[in-house]
This record gives structure tokens, C-alpha cells and sequence, in this order.
């Protein structure tokens, strides 16, 4: 199974939503897809789903090109949408129905989503009685309920407390050991480093960026160490002339521009007779080649 976007294209007007834009995903994974607000990612979405017609290029599923109407994706927009008024049960199973489930095998994979989501005691509640947490994990139960095996999920984790997104994140980890191809888009760059090998970032419509995550930061070189020590180790960073990111209970976080003094630090510490519990040179993170990327 892949997906394949070849030179895709579309305008709205005389603006360039999305351009040349080509992709593959032919192993199950989680894809990451990136951008800032305005960069093309949800129409890229719409149009690999079928909503949105592209102008040039093609989109292919299993070697046949999309078609709204033969699209069986699962589908998590940004923008969320459960019918308040109507109970949850009758809701989860009138979206499997229409995904084309059998009305027992629907009741089936209720119950069994409702269990692993924790939110069985809401089913037979109206929406609006629940809280944005699991009104949340009901529409993503939805987008997941008639098991199929391509689902994009824009923004999974916005606005959900620690617990909640422990659930859903151990949801997506088993959804791929089960073979299933995930495009994720989120704003949560330490998401998007958790889940996805793979990365494609867009700037106005274009692609600025797109490889295997860890192959990509290999390119780049040091640019922090990271030094856990027993005491404050302020003067010496200063004689070294380096700046400290971050600093809690000597726990420090300094920029370099080249390991060596990062190795220097450590020299001069390990001197002073401290003791240090924790060096690690980093590379960037996806956060700082996002910036540099798009920031402009």
C-alpha cells in the first residue's frame, strides 16, 4: 500500500495555496506534515481526502487515483465538530454507517473504542454535556471507528490535558504497529519528533523541507549541551563566554557554536572537583530548523 503525491498544485484565485507539492508514504508510519498558520497543510489535506480538487498533479492511493467518492480515510480535522444536541452512541454510529460498517459490527467497535478512549460512561450523554477533552476523543473515535488504513490527523492533541493525550498518543502507537499510514500535522514540535521519521515542512504553498527527521538533523551541527552538576557552575560558563538557555537547580542548558567548547565546560568542571551527573552535546531541535526554515 502507498500514497503517492506527484506535483501537486492548487490555487484559490490568484493565490498559490500549494505548489508542486510530491510525497510518498509506502511503509506504515506517522508522517509528519508542517507548516505555519497559512502554509498550505490543511488543503493539502482536503485534497489527498478528496474534498478539494487539485489543479495539476496527482494523488494516488493503492496505485488508483483519489476520488471522493471511493475515499474510505480516517479523518481528524482542526476544526472540531460533534453535534451537541445529539448523544454520543447515535452520533459514533451514524459515522460508521456511513463509512460503510454493518450496524452490529458499528455497536461492536463502540463499545470497544469507548473502553480504550475512557469514555464510556458518556455514550448515552448529548455532546454538549462533555467536556472539549472528550468531545475530542469521541471525534477521533470517529475518525478511527471503521478501521481504516490511511487517517490524518490534524492538531490530535490540541487542547487536551496530560492524561488524555497519554491515551490518545498510546492509541496512534498501536494504530501503526497494526500496519496503519498516519499524516500527523500539529504545532507541538516535540510531538512531531516523538512520532514521525519522516517530515515535510511547508512555507506559502512550497515545500522548504522534506526528509527523514533524523537524516536531516545529522546535516546540522551542535548547537547545545545540556550539564546537570551539584553546584552552581555560573562563573565558569561566564569565563568561557557562553550563553545559558536555560537554568533551573543547576540543571543548565548553554548554546554553542561548536562542541569543542562544549568539551571545554566539561574540562573546566570536571577540574573544579564538581561533580556531574548528566553531559549531553544536542543537536537542533525540530523547533529550531522549523524557526529557521519558516521564521522569516
Amino acid at each position: 500500500m502507498s500514497l503517492v503525491l506527484e506535483n501537486v498544485s492548487k490555487k484559490f484565485g490568484n493565490k498559490i495555496a500549494v505548489k508542486n507539492l510530491s510525497l510518498t508514504l509506502d511503509k506504515p508510519g506517522v508522517y509528519g506534515l508542517l507548516g505555519t498558520n497559512g502554509a498550505g497543510k490543511t488543503t493539502t489535506i482536503r485534497m489527498l481526502l478528496g474534498i478539494l480538487k487539485k489543479d495539476e498533479g496527482s494523488i494516488t492511493w493503492n496505485n488508483k487515483e483519489v476520488e471522493r467518492k471511493a475515499v474510505n480515510f480516517g479523518y481528524l480535522p482542526e476544526e472540531r465538530g460533534v453535534y451537541p444536541k445529539t448523544v454520543i452512541r447515535r452520533q459514533l454510529l451514524y459515522f460508521a454507517i456511513l463509512k460503510g460498517m454493518k450496524k452490529k459490527a458499528a455497536e461492536k467497535a463502540i463499545i470497544h473504542w469507548a473502553k480504550i478512549l475512557k469514555v464510556s460512561e458518556y455514550l448515552d450523554m448529548p455532546a454538549e454535556k462533555l467536556s472539549k477533552g472528550n468531545q475530542q476523543k469521541i471525534q477521533f473515535m470517529s475518525a478511527i471507528i471503521h478501521d481504516p488504513q490511511l487517517i490524518v490527523l490534524d492538531e490530535p492533541f490540541s487542547g487536551l490535558d496530560p492524561v488524555n493525550t497519554e491515551i490518545i498518543k498510546n492509541v496512534i502507537i498501536d494504530l501503526v504497529k497494526k500496519g496503519k499510514y498516519i499524516i500527523m500535522s500539529a504545532h507541538q514540535m516535540v510531538t512531531i519528533e516523538e512520532f514521525c521519521s519522516d517530515i515535510l515542512i511547508l512555507n506559502k504553498g512550497k515545500t522548504v523541507l522534506q526528509g527523514n527527521l533524523k537524516e536531516i538533523k545529522n546535516t546540522y551541527k551542535a548547537n547545545r549541551v545540556e550539564i546537570d552538576v551539584n553546584q552552581d557552575i555560573k562563573k565558569i560558563i561566564k569565563e568561557l563566554n557562553l550563553e545559558i538557555e536555560i537554568e533551573k537547580n543547576n540543571q543548565y542548558k548553554i548554546k554553542i557554536d561548536d562542541e569543542k567548547k562544549a568539551y571545554k565546560l566539561l574540562e573546566r568542571v570536571v577540574k573544579e572537583n564538581i561533580a556531574v551527573t548528566k553531559f549531553e552535546i544536542e543537536k537542533p531541535t525540530l523547533n529550531d530548523i522549523f524557526i529557521e526554515k519558516v521564521g522569516e
